[in-house]
């Protein structure tokens, strides 16, 4: 006789989350609380806004920032900052964030709500502040999904298992310098790294759009030629395989519009 298992005795993937129909009681909050370096709870990614694509999905596409850097992370960690100092280096108007600025930010948040924190604070540099704009969750398994919201609304933040990033059979990340390539990771845990993805395309057209930025990129044998992303971390951006990336990602969130700019009075 075969046992039937009750709903909720296997818990949901991630991914499956992700995927449905938001739960969106009256009168609940639109600020949350998606880091990438610590995952989100389930029942805040089942309450997330979904992020609703719209416009052209050109076959390739990357977002190169102004500057890169490491933006105080170059011990491996405080992986959260760094990320949106990115982003807001690869969106018009296209601001490099000082290191000094990011760390400050960082130290003034601590541990509350981090969206709440980059919604209504955020980088203040030269009598502006730069915000993010609201968080969106994005099903990470929809290519078309995951591919719109980089090419029209800016780098996606995501949260990975990051075992593997720096000591894969198949490639690895170089910290501060950018070209590297990374292939086939197995599943791990969810969360415990942020990253964010800047770019898509088939490999080779990847490769171009990184030799039209000046760098040229360290392809280890038999890395896969279909799609692949563009990946910020450790003040660099390599490329890993699509595979990779859905097998270590446990979330992934697109700010609508990345950058929102605030004079702030003398």
């Amino acid at each position: 006789m075969t046992t039937q298992l009750p709903r909720g005795a296997i818990p949901s993937l991630r991914s499956d989350i992700a995927a449905a129909e938001p739960y969106r009681p009256e009168g609940s909050t639109e600020i949350f609380v998606p880091t990438g370096e610590f995952p989100s709870p389930n029942q805040v990614l089942a309450d997330a806004q979904r992020y609703r694509g719209g416009g052209s999905i050109p076959e390739s596409f990357i977002a190169w920032p102004t500057k890169i850097d490491f933006w105080g992370s170059e011990t491996g960690s405080n992986s959260i900052w760094p990320e949106e100092a990115f982003a807001k280096a690869c969106v018009e108007p296209k601001v490099f964030i000082p290191t000094e600025v990011v760390l400050s930010a960082s130290r003034e948040c601590g541990s509350s709500n981090f969206a709440a924190f980059m919604q209504t604070h955020g980088f203040q540099v030269d009598h502006k502040t730069f915000l993010d704009g609201p968080f969106s969750l994005i099903n990470w398994m929809d290519a078309a999904a995951l591919n719109g919201a980089i090419a029209n609304i800016g780098p996606v933040k995501i949260g990975v298992a990051s075992g593997g990033l720096s000591s894969g059979p198949r490639g690895r990340v170089t910290p501060g310098a950018s070209g590297w390539t990374i292939y086939g990771l197995p599943q791990g845990q969810p969360g415990g790294h942020c990253a964010s993805l800047c770019g898509y395309g088939p490999l080779a057209a990847l490769v171009d759009l990184f030799q039209q930025h000046g760098v040229d990129v360290n392809l280890p044998s038999g890395a896969p030629t279909g799609l692949a992303y563009a990946m910020f971390t450790s003040g660099s951006i390599g490329i890993i395989d699509r595979q990779s990336l859905v097998n270590i990602t446990g979330e992934a969130w697109v700010r609508s519009p990345t950058t929102i700019v605030k004079t702030v009075s003398k």
